[in-house]
């Protein structure tokens, strides 16, 4: 018998829910959050069982704390495997809203609990292995500039997933995408699709941990060396309290960020692991007039013969490994990656913030990663140093003063002439790179009901930036408030920032203020649920711009029928006060979306179970504009005031 709250089909996702929450400005405009995006989806899809989870898989989880993670592995070390997840009131480090959502991600299946160290055999994979195809396009109502000429191919942005997963123990799959304007079986896409991503990912093959052929990810450490998993936003701070990630997975996302090759994690001892990976792969980049590498691009948009031009003009071979100790709480990592080019990588430096732009075919960095974890106190850092020996350092200690109150402090010195193609990490500006600081978080739950969190962050760049002409500092502040009910979630949240910037002039700096807030109220009921949001913004720089979103949510579940819609009006003075929404969206598709100006957005998605194996959804989605008669620009412009989109997915479990 399994035992998981996974197929309540009356309950929304929690984690949108989430991730609603944590995210900031920054954090919507981050590649690395719709990573994190679709690794929620993906284990709320296919769940961890919890008797059988290792470290590194909970530590995926973008809402857990070391501490919690310690706790939970030593529950389950204390008192043998769980037989419902009601034992998750047991861990007393978590709070209610982390339990609901771990109900979505790991299960237990009682059939499992006497023969935890079972064996892999092929005849057991081939017979309760399960399959997942799934389809999805969407459909423009419309008609891009670049549609009539420059476009490639047709205007349909469409994708294909397979994976076949025996428990944890086996994944394989395959993902294949194709964004609008593409060729498709054309050109240089004569193979069909311009995107695809094989892997396979074996688990628990005796002391062979992890092995993962194909398209992968890694992370170490706290991501000064590499890391292409989740983010570490400021607010999803608060609950991570600074802990550090490492570990393999196969890329099962449309993103460009993953190795390809072959990777592997060995178990030497009890307390001791080793991780070691190769990977070579093309890669899109912007060429010089002497065949130099100009410009390493991730986009992946292949749309235009320009476009096309640059697509796969650089190879790179990539190396490396960790490791890794850790006992009573203890954790120790070596940590080193070395990757070769085989074109030079020669970017713009006239321009004073390029300067320490990485340069060269060869680049290594070596890391230092440690850790000690208790119930009340984790510490986790990393020091790395490049080549050239220039130096990143990044320091978090996180204490739980009572089970109320908890803290984070964070300090992160990262040198303007560190150089990783690889690294991310926590920081304001973006980049571990010219960047020093220092990071306090509070969180305060006085009662199971109500929830405070604040942090303050200070940050110095010693170099010049974008737009920064002399070495600059900035301010960010936080308050977030939230009280939960039964059915109510009522919350708000204020953002104060500040950030230098170059005058008019460019011959000295200005502060930049910026204001945000939000506040919502959201009833989740056992069919209905919905949700309004008020989101708010101001900052004054050579004039006041404001920028404000009111946006309504609803949702209904009825046995085999889930419907969602939205409508939200939003009216902004500029693209500086542009405002962020967040929206439900298929499966495997990360719907944030910003708006400028002045308009409405209104969708509706309906999503229908067609027995036990099929499920089809469909979202029709519509921006209207009241400020404009085009849309976009250059190849992207839409010569009307309204664009509309339909989305529709088929997914087949067998």
């Amino acid at each position: 018998m399994m035992s998981s709250l996974v197929a309540d089909a009356q309950a929304e996702h929690p984690w949108e829910e989430y991730l609603n929450e944590v995210m900031t400005a920054e954090d919507a405009e981050s590649e690395s959050w719709e990573r994190t995006y679709e690794l929620l989806c993906e284990l709320e899809q296919h769940p961890l069982n919890v008797n059988h989870v290792a470290r590194e898989q909970l530590e995926q989880l973008p809402f857990l704390s070391a501490q919690q993670i310690e706790e939970l592995m030593e529950y389950l070390y204390r008192y043998g495997p769980m037989k419902s997840l009601g034992e998750l009131r047991m861990i007393r480090s978590l709070d209610d809203s982390q339990r609901h959502l771990l109900t979505y991600i790991i299960y237990i299946d009682e059939s499992e609990l006497a023969d935890t160290k079972r064996h892999l055999r092929l005849k057991d994979v081939t017979k309760y292995g399960r399959h997942e195809l799934m389809a999805s396009a969407r459909v423009p109502f419309y008609e891009r500039k670049g549609d009539r000429e420059g476009y490639l191919g047709p205007p349909y942005r469409h994708w294909l997933r397979y994976q076949f997963t025996y428990g944890d123990e086996v994944k394989l799959g395959l993902v294949a995408a194709q964004d609008a304007g593409e060729p498709f079986f054309a050109g240089r896409n004569r193979w069909g699709y311009d995107y695809y991503s094989p892997y396979l990912q074996l688990r628990h093959l005796g002391s062979l941990e992890t092995l993962v052929l194909g398209c992968y990810r890694v992370s170490m450490g706290m991501g000064l060396v590499m890391n292409n998993g989740f983010s570490l936003g400021k607010v999803a701070m608060l609950q991570t309290l600074g802990r550090s990630s490492s570990g393999i997975r196969g890329h099962s996302s449309r993103s460009d960020s993953y190795l390809q090759g072959t990777a592997a994690t060995l178990r030497l001892s009890k307390s001791l692991s080793a991780t070691a990976f190769l990977s070579w792969r093309a890669m899109d980049a912007t060429l010089n007039k002497d065949s130099t590498v100009s410009t390493i691009l991730t986009t992946g948009y292949h749309r235009t013969e320009t476009e096309m031009q640059k697509k796969h003009n650089l190879q790179a071979i990539k190396t490396g490994g960790s490791l890794r100790y850790q006992r009573w709480g203890l954790h120790l990592g070596v940590n080193a990656l070395y990757t070769h080019l085989d074109r030079t990588l020669q970017p713009n430096t006239s321009v004073l913030y390029r300067e320490h732009y990485p340069q060269g075919t060869d680049f290594l960095n070596t890391s230092l990663d440690y850790g000690y974890t208790n119930f009340r106190v984790s510490l986790n850092g990393e020091t790395a140093i490049d080549k050239e020996g220039h130096l990143a350092t990044i320091n978090s200690l996180s204490w739980r003063l009572s089970d109320e109150l908890s803290m984070v402090a964070l300090q992160r010195f990262y040198s303007y002439s560190y150089t990783s193609l690889d690294a991310q990490s926590y920081s304001d500006g973006g980049h571990v790179q010219n960047e020093s600081g220092v990071y306090l978080g509070l969180t305060w739950q006085p009662s199971p009901k109500w929830r405070v969190a604040y942090y303050a962050d200070y940050a110095y760049f010693p170099w010049a930036k974008y737009q920064v002409s002399f070495s600059s500092q900035a301010w960010d502040h936080l308050l977030q408030l939230s009280h939960t009910s039964r059915r109510w979630t009522i919350a708000a949240r204020y953002r104060l920032r500040m950030k230098q910037q170059d005058n008019q002039d460019k011959t000295a700096l200005v502060d930049r203020w910026a204001h945000r807030a939000r506040l919502s109220a959201e009833y989740s009921g056992n069919s209905f649920g919905c949700r309004t949001q008020l989101d708010g913004g101001y900052c004054a720089y050579d004039a006041e711009e404001w920028g404000v979103m009111l946006s309504q949510h609803l949702s209904y579940v009825h046995r085999w029928l889930r419907l969602n819609a939205g409508l939200g009006y939003f009216h902004t003075t500029s693209y500086d006060s542009r405002v962020y929404h967040y929206e439900q969206a298929p499966l495997y598709t990360y719907a944030m979306t910003q708006f400028y100006g002045e308009g409405i957005r209104y969708w509706l998605m309906a999503r229908i179970n067609i027995g036990r194996h099929l499920m089809l959804t469909a979202k029709w989605g519509v921006t209207d504009y009241f400020d404009r008669n085009t849309i976009g620009s250059s190849y992207q412009q839409i010569d009307a005031s309204s664009q509309s989109d339909l989305d529709v997915q088929l997914r087949w479990k067998f």
